[in-house]
């Protein structure tokens, strides 16, 4: 099993992004670690098409990912996975979309252990009042990504 774990200057600071084989197994907000740098190509994709993301040119990402979590946490990220670019959702229509409608406080544990920021798009859930909930790489960030998001999305 080859471990890659490499960072890389974005528009919204440095990303961490981490593969194990040809999987992406995360991506984290800051240098976590430049230990253990082998060159493997799917990371260097998963920069090419956050690159492509920032410039508001990618919509969907293509890249294989390997999820580690508990069940309900993989379902979470399956379903978030399915929420189109530029739309938001509240916690509580996540839970009702997994067929789990009281589980919005568990949806919201499984958002905040997102392994794979952006790609897997915590950032388009928000709070049942509307208002911006925390995000793994803050509040500022969350707002610029639906920004972004919300500034392409015309034509969709």
């Amino acid at each position: 099993m080859k471990q890659s774990v490499i960072f890389h200057e974005t528009d919204i600071g440095p990303l961490t992004i981490t593969a194990e084989d040809d999987h992406i197994i995360g991506i984290d907000f800051g240098i976590i670690s430049l230990a253990n740098y082998v060159n493997i190509p799917v990371i260097n994709e998963a920069f090419r098409q956050l690159s492509e993301y920032f410039a508001g040119k990618r919509k969907i990402f293509n890249l294989p990912l390997k999820l580690s979590g508990t069940d309900f946490q993989k379902s979470a990220w399956e379903a978030l996975l399915k929420i189109p670019y530029g739309r938001t959702e509240t916690y509580g229509d996540m839970a009702r979309m997994m067929g789990k409608r009281k589980a919005y406080r568990a949806v919201g544990m499984a958002c905040h252990r997102n392994p794979i920021s952006i790609v897997i798009p915590c950032h388009r859930i928000i709070g049942a009042s509307g208002d911006l909930t925390g995000y793994g790489g803050g509040i500022g960030i969350k707002a610029w990504l639906l920004g972004l998001e919300a500034k392409h999305t015309h034509g969709l």
